[in-house]
């Protein structure tokens, strides 16, 4: 969760760096309606603990700013209006298609709209394009994050997300190009491109572009770019324009966020997943082969529905096999509406044990990761909070370096959550 503030509309994000991006856009568009003493509550819905967090945050909200009004927006707000709807702190519900336009923000009891009319979230399948927003600016971030792509075409069993986010809806190449030349000229060195189901870009723009194609025209089209990065991918999706990028050219990141969920085919068809762990496999060594180096993250998810101890072992081998650097652990949550909430479910302290164990695993593996750095030289971007990040996003601690800063420096050890420097170069990277 992330708090901003911005005069006197504050927001507060849960979620992905889609729902980071889309904060900018909120606090615009209140500022076009005229609001002031407000909050807004930008959700997250992919688990049950998001939007309990999102409550909490809620009633917290309000014992701090009495007078303030509550607006409350995003996937849980898409999902479930009615639940938001329904608490008293809240002045007005609105869906992940209204919180991106001012007249929306006007629909509260001093905008001359009724109490009783405090939801606006409409039929978020029946948007059928992503209207290009421009953001110059990410408060708080040295990475700028863009939108190429929203929404999601396919249905895992798990996921409420496409009934939030709606059907795959790419931002047009031009528009995306334009935006980045304002974040670099803004001063953003790098590049950050964000999406629900960001290797879906394309298929429903007039020659069916692709991410990778998109990545490659934009780094061509604006050199400024020093660092390009990808949000989470599905590997199976990856096109040749990816390959040529990773294999090529430098300022695309050694890095890929995966979206992998499991290590088990039987699993991985349960959860209605399009790829095998054989195709893992298969990306990682292709990549690693064009690449050495290459770092992955990767998220997965305990303790599905039918889940035994066999198939949980082999989401660890999974991780091992490949070396997975960053490895997000995702408890189940069974959503409800979803296919694998009506599964037979484990019992839920198996459910925490099994992730427990492979946050263990999780922690292993970024420990022999973090040691491999240990007496090389990285290239950083400086972050908020002394913190920074390779190229291959190892975080790195940067006490008393500005934030913004693209330098060169040795590293001298680690504390087996990120690394230490041992000297700062004397000139930067860029």
């Amino acid at each position: 969760m992330t708090s901003e503030q911005k005069g006197a509309v504050e927001v507060i994000t849960f979620g992905c760096r889609l729902n980071t991006y889309e904060s900018e856009v909120m606090k615009a568009e209140a500022a076009k309606a005229g609001l002031d003493n407000a909050i807004l509550v930008n959700t997250c819905a992919v688990t049950s603990e998001a939007v309990r967090q999102a409550r909490q945050a809620i009633r917290r909200a309000r014992r701090e700013n009495p007078e303030a009004r509550i607006i409350v927006t995003g996937c849980a707000a898409q999902t479930e209006a009615d639940t938001f709807a329904a608490m008293a702190e809240v002045d007005a519900v609105l869906g992940n298609e209204e919180k991106l336009k001012a007249e929306h923000y006007r629909r509260l009891p001093d905008f001359g709209v009724s109490a009783e009319e405090k939801v606006a979230v409409n039929d978020i399948m029946s948007v059928t394009e992503t209207a290009p927003q421009m953001v110059a600016h990410i408060d708080g971030h040295v990475r700028g994050f863009l939108q190429v792509q929203n929404g999601c075409d396919h249905r895992c069993t798990f996921c409420i997300i496409p009934y939030g986010r709606g059907n795959s809806r790419s931002v047009p190449m031009g528009a995306v190009v334009e935006q980045a030349r304002k974040l670099v000229e803004n001063g953003y060195r790098e590049v950050v491109l964000t999406g629900v189901d960001a290797t879906s870009y394309g298929t429903d723009l007039p020659g069916n572009p692709t991410l990778g194609l998109l990545a490659k025209t934009l780094l061509k089209q604006v050199p400024e770019i020093l660092r390009l990065r990808l949000s989470s991918i599905d590997s199976i999706e990856a096109d040749s324009h990816l390959f040529d990028l990773i294999a090529g050219e430098p300022r695309f990141m050694p890095h890929l966020h995966l979206s992998l969920q499991h290590g088990d085919d039987m699993i991985l068809k349960r959860m209605k997943r399009r790829h095998s762990r054989a195709d893992a496999i298969a990306f990682a060594e292709q990549v690693r082969r064009l690449r050495p180096g290459f770092a992955f993250g990767a998220d997965m998810i305990a303790g599905f529905p039918t889940e035994t101890e066999a198939m949980a072992a082999n989401s660890t081998l999974l991780a091992e096999e490949i070396g997975i650097a960053h490895l997000h652990v995702f408890p189940y949550s069974p959503r409800p509406g979803t296919p694998a909430a009506r599964m037979p479910q484990l019992d839920r302290a198996l459910v925490k044990a099994r992730a427990a164990a492979l946050r263990a695993v999780a922690d292993r593996l970024q420990a022999k990761h973090l040691a491999a750095h240990v007496g090389s030289r990285q290239k950083l971007l400086v972050e908020r909070n002394e913190m920074a990040h390779t190229e291959d996003f190892t975080l790195v601690a940067a006490p008393g370096m500005k934030p913004g800063s693209l330098l060169e420096v040795s590293i001298g050890g680690h504390t087996g959550r990120h690394l230490t420097i041992a000297s700062a170069a004397a000139d930067a990277a860029a």
